[in-house]
């Protein structure tokens, strides 16, 4: 039984799966067509101490969509650690205010820290460049929804990681889940310097996973599946790295890459936010539209997953369905501008 969500290791196959089809079963509420309070009653405490927009709101919403009601921190400059507390002494105020608790830091291994300390459910929302679980599970919720909606098999799926892999914790913990369902092809592509650590691919690979380490997105990808791109993370970089860091080589994904080097199939991933300036090498704007970018059904699919997380933590999945009605207010049929229909 889970009792915190630290590091996608803390999870079996079987809890993964189980994850999945809780959050599959949570969609209607995430799509706003359904009401549930399941967690009626219940507060979480939102602690991020690190800044962020996408997934602290995603938590916030999750949390709330299921009843309960949500208490946010947000930076160092308002919390009582500027004062010099703890994370110990943290852990056990906030638990003894808190049903649950998600928490963003900027250094590894702060959040297990932190949930060491008490018996209250606590969520790794991201510890520096160390791990963030939440956000593999809903990437891999969206790469199997996407496969089935393609009549695939993520059996030898052939997954490209292009980006910042150094410090890109969203890729350390997509690429150990995948390792979870090996036999499969995984292709490395990073700028001198942010290659993904080499524990990491030594791991997975005697897990499964075949690995491939290449220098450029220069080449054939016409036979993958998935490009999952990473902004270069420049806030983690100490000053020499900075003042040492030049980019040679252009490792921005666009319609070009896609139409010239990709098939028509390929899914785009980000875990977003991407960095839209031309001199960014990051994910282009200019796939924008395109059906094959799936970052924005991406988000979306946050919303299931981590509802599907509190669910089990909290262990009120079972009561889902019995407590489900009909929403009273509007909602559009689509939520972006050129999303297809729900």
């Amino acid at each position: 039984m889970m009792s915190h969500l630290l590091s996608i290791d803390s999870l079996s196959r079987d809890e993964i799966d189980h994850l999945m089809r809780v959050a599959a079963r949570l969609e209607p509420v995430a799509q706003r067509r359904k009401v549930t309070r399941v967690l009626e009653g219940a507060v979480l405490g939102n602690l991020f101490f690190e800044a962020s927009t996408r997934t602290r709101v995603s938590f916030h919403t999750a949390f709330s969509r299921l009843g309960g009601s949500v208490c946010d921190t947000t930076g160092f400059t308002f919390s009582s650690m500027a004062k010099g507390e703890s994370l110990y002494d943290t852990s056990r105020v906030m638990s003894g205010y808190c049903d649950a608790i998600v928490m963003r830091h900027p250094e590894q291994g702060s959040v297990a820290e932190f949930a060491a300390a008490t018996h209250v459910p606590v969520i790794n929302a991201g510890d520096g460049p160390g791990e963030h679980p939440s956000q593999a599970l809903l990437d891999f919720y969206t790469i199997d929804k996407e496969f089935t909606q393609q009549g695939k098999a993520l059996k030898d799926a052939h997954v490209l990681m292009t980006g910042d892999l150094k410090y890109g914790r969203t890729v350390h913990s997509l690429i150990r889940l995948l390792a979870r369902y090996a036999p499969m092809r995984i292709t490395l592509v990073a700028p001198p310097g942010l290659e993904m650590p080499h524990h990491l691919i030594e791991r997975v690979s005697r897990q499964g996973l075949t690995v491939e380490v290449r220098e450029s997105l220069a080449g054939d990808f016409s036979d993958v599946d998935v490009v999952y791109t990473t902004r270069i993370q420049k806030e983690r970089f100490t000053a020499e790295m900075m003042e040492g860091f030049n980019l040679s080589r252009d490792f921005t994904v666009d319609r070009a890459f896609l139409d010239s080097r990709c098939n028509a199939s390929t899914i785009v991933m980000h875990p977003l936010p991407r960095d839209s300036r031309p001199e960014a090498n990051d994910l282009d704007v200019d796939l924008n539209g395109d059906p094959r970018l799936a970052i924005f059904r991406q988000t979306d699919n946050g919303i299931p997953v981590r509802m599907a997380i509190f669910a089990t933590l909290l262990q009120v999945e079972e009561h889902i369905e019995r407590d489900l009605r009909d929403v009273p207010w509007f909602v559009p049929p689509t939520v972006g501008v050129d999303d297809t229909r729900l």
